[in-house]
């Protein structure tokens, strides 16, 4: 995944930031090939700074 706004290497030093900001990405600007993890998306849900709609859809999904 190529980001030109945000300095991966030093997020990457704090795990949670990371992840989410990392899913974040992958839900609001395509997944480019890649796939969500289940268990990151279970966990990580309620905190993701996502479209209402998108995080409904979501939780749908996953609670399917």
């Amino acid at each position: 995944m190529n980001n030109w706004s945000t300095d991966i290497k030093k997020l990457s030093k704090y795990p949670e930031k990371f992840t989410i900001w990392k899913l974040e990405q992958l839900i609001n600007f395509g997944l480019d090939g890649q796939k969500l993890s289940l268990v990151e998306l279970k966990k990580y849900l309620s905190k993701l700074n996502i479209d209402a709609q998108k995080r409904k859809y979501l939780d749908s999904l996953i609670n399917a």
